[in-house]
């Protein structure tokens, strides 16, 4: 580089965006250097620890691609997808029609297009506290600011009602629920769901159901949010990537609402999708199979889910100065620790890190205080596996207290 050569600047939306579930990876590559071995305990990829994608969406999509679909495809997605889409919400209880649904790269484009087509710079979004870190991602991207809203740990980690309509402003636009919960594992009943589906039309607010996790609640599938209020302004989101167990694929869809005060962010949503073109083709040719197929494999994924979630919550709330809710759902804990004075979430997450090569991501990542000291432990990794590093979180946990 001359001398006179200026250093080309980043834009300024860069410093606001986080996502702390794959930034802190770059610590632990630094410990990996050093020559200790790292437990990756941070994000959640079925795939990762031996969970399989089922045989007859592999064989959709190979076929998809030996049939020549390998080009460009319609921008809301395949017909056949969206159909299957559709049945599959209107089965839930939802009244929506394909022409209302789209086919995403996973539902994270579904959030962002959503996102981008119905707040401007400057709105507000209801987020929860704790979140997942792509909708604050996606806020800071597009210049709007989220509004963190409160759910209870000494409540089953369920929304605060109070706190909720405390942060709504002239400015907020949208309410985001996340339901069966990343990073809780929290799942809502129907009176929590309708209270919330009533907060927002009476605010005017859409809401933003994220139900990627619906069909991994060890109970059995939940119902979907947008049923119970045919009439509300809810859009619905799922993918392949969880219950499915193909994240990769980047496979996902949203059904924006039947009412008719969805008619201008479908448009809006629809106009952006044409600017990124499509989403992956081949992949596409699951969906039909995934929704309109054999699922018996969540069934044995659920209770193998259960039983990993059961030792997680009974192996935390054995250490001392620990406490964690047991999950309801998904894969995901959010355990809490009775942080020293002076000390952080992050100060724990690294040096559990550290000392032990174990990747947990610090509460703070989805939006709660750092001195809470809560972390989310992604619970996928088999059972023995599970019980040898939760081991060495009871050995760290003893000295990082007493320090």
């Amino acid at each position: 580089m001359s001398a006179t050569a200026a250093v080309i600047r980043t834009a300024r939306r860069v410093d606001r965006f986080t996502y702390a579930i794959r930034n802190i990876v770059a610590e632990a590559r630094k410990v990996e250097a050093a020559g200790l071995p790292v437990r990756y305990l941070n994000i959640g990829d079925p795939n990762q620890f031996g969970f399989t994608t089922p045989p007859h969406l592999i064989a959709a999509v190979e076929k998809a691609m030996r049939d020549g679909h390998n080009g460009y495809v319609a921008s809301p997605g395949i017909v056949e997808a969206r159909e299957a889409a559709a049945a599959d919400f209107v089965s839930r209880g939802v009244n929506v029609s394909a022409d209302r649904v789209l086919i995403t790269s996973g539902t994270s484009e579904g959030i962002e297009l959503a996102l981008t087509a119905i707040v401007d710079e400057g709105d507000e979004v209801l987020v929860p506290s704790p979140t997942y870190p792509l909708y604050t991602a996606v806020l800071a991207k597009i210049g709007a600011q989220p509004a963190y809203y409160r759910t209870d740990d000494t409540n089953q980690w369920l929304p605060d009602l109070d706190h909720l309509r405390s942060r709504i402003t002239p400015k907020t636009r949208a309410l985001v629920v996340i339901d069966p919960n990343n990073p809780t594992g929290a799942i809502y009943p129907d009176t929590m769901r309708k209270a919330l589906i009533e907060v927002a039309e009476t605010h005017g607010l859409v809401i933003l159901a994220d139900e990627v996790y619906g069909d991994l609640a060890y109970d059995g599938p939940v119902s979907a949010m947008a049923a119970l209020n045919n009439d509300a302004a809810i859009i619905s989101y799922s993918s392949l990537s969880k219950a499915y167990l193909a994240p990769g694929w980047r496979a996902g869809w949203m059904a924006v609402g039947s009412s008719p005060r969805l008619d201008g962010a479908l448009a809006a949503i629809k106009k952006l999708a044409d600017g990124r073109l499509c989403s992956p083709g081949p992949m596409q040719y699951a969906v039909a199979a995934a929704l309109t197929g054999d699922r018996s494999h969540q069934v044995g994924f659920r209770d193998q889910l259960r039983a990993r979630a059961q030792l997680t919550t009974s192996r935390m709330n054995a250490i001392d100065g620990m406490s964690c809710v047991m999950p309801k759902g998904a894969f995901y804990a959010m355990p809490k620790i009775a942080l020293p004075h002076g000390k952080t979430d992050i100060d724990f997450v690294l040096g559990l890190l550290r000392a032990k090569g174990i990747l947990t991501v610090y509460g703070s990542g989805f939006g709660t205080d750092p001195a809470s000291g809560f972390f989310r432990i992604v619970f996928l990794a088999s059972l023995d596996e599970l019980s040898a590093i939760y081991d060495d979180v009871a050995d760290f946990t003893a000295g990082f207290r007493s320090s």
